[in-house]
């Protein structure tokens, strides 16, 4: 009787101690803009928040059945670049002579190592070729030619060049170029990027972005999605972060790193950090755009300072949420 009543009380003890489930969350974001109420049909508003749940979902999914948070952005990245309402992969932005480049990166925050590609033609999924650039070779950024050349000998998927384009993005460079000198003009009503951050059953962060650019760029314009602590970054210590917006000013403020610096160095919160950057040192240099980022907590910021983003999260507690606009 004594041993059953200790035995009991012991199982009791280890019950009120052990550890609760590590928490495991992910944020997605297909870029931010000029995003009103009415621009879009019902039959369009649909079909994104269609393609973000499915995104979400499917790198939700990656991590409940205890897979990495890399795989988990990888995932969701691949299938938003899949989807044509996005401006990577299939369906980015076209450049001035009319054709597809592309951009991604990703970075692991349990060891700071990075991978990205830029002015990439042809691979289906940029993401995984910055992946392969990652995992495969001991570079951090190929781009261009060299970028495809390694991602064929990486086996990597490629489809021929009318499989990117669609008619809306040929019909918006027709417009942007139809505005004045087609020689300068770019289109900044609009930074469709898409991205993702994941924090794993293992308390590691991971963050991968990937974009077409800008409708209308030329001479090899590359901007912050393909630059690590630009328009992407990750560290366990800190932060992962995607961004989306007006590359140049990502690049020049250094947006990704600065959120998770702050954490780091300055002890603020992912929210304080998130907000200090997107409505405070971007707004004062003029610049539009926003972020996703999560921390080692599972906390989630979606921060930015344009009329919408295309964003879908879920979180620690499991709870599923899609928005489009500013007050969603």
């Amino acid at each position: 009787m004594i041993k059953t009543l200790l035995l009991t009380a012991t199982l009791i003890a280890m019950s009120q101690t052990a550890p609760a489930e590590s928490p495991i969350a992910i944020a997605i974001h297909g870029g931010a803009g000029t995003i009103e109420r009415g621009n879009l049909s019902p039959a369009q508003e649909e079909a994104i928040r269609s393609a973000l749940t499915e995104a979400i979902e499917a790198g939700h999914a990656v991590l409940h059945s205890g897979g990495s948070s890399l795989d988990a952005v990888t995932e969701a990245v691949r299938i938003l670049e899949d989807a044509p309402q996005f401006n990577a992969g299939r369906g980015a932005v076209l450049t001035h002579e009319g054709e597809v480049e592309l951009d991604a990166s990703i970075m692991d925050g349990a060891t700071l190592e990075a991978g990205a590609v830029a002015s990439a033609q042809g691979i289906r999924h940029p993401i995984d070729a910055a992946r392969a650039v990652m995992t495969d070779s001991p570079h951090v950024m190929l781009v261009s030619a060299g970028a495809n050349a390694f991602a064929r000998a990486a086996g990597l998927e490629f489809k021929d060049p009318e499989w990117f384009i669609t008619e809306f993005r040929a019909e918006q460079l027709r417009a942007v170029q139809a505005r004045q000198d087609a020689s300068v003009q770019l289109s900044e009503d609009w930074f469709s990027t898409v991205g993702a951050v994941a924090l794993d059953r293992d308390g590691n962060l991971a963050a991968a972005t990937s974009t077409g650019g800008m409708t209308n760029k030329r001479w090899g314009r590359v901007g912050d999605s393909p630059i690590i602590g630009a328009g992407t970054f990750a560290d366990n210590r800190s932060c992962a972060v995607s961004a989306t917006g007006h590359g140049e000013f990502f690049i020049r403020h250094v947006v990704a790193y600065d959120i998770c610096a702050r954490m780091r160095h300055a002890g603020a919160s992912l929210a304080e950090s998130a907000d200090a950057v997107v409505h405070g040192v971007l707004v004062e240099a003029g610049a539009d755009g926003g972020v996703i980022a999560i921390d080692a907590l599972g906390n989630i910021a979606m921060q930015f300072n344009t009329q919408g983003m295309y964003r879908a999260a879920i979180g620690s507690d499991g709870q599923l949420s899609v928005a489009i606009y500013g007050d969603d």
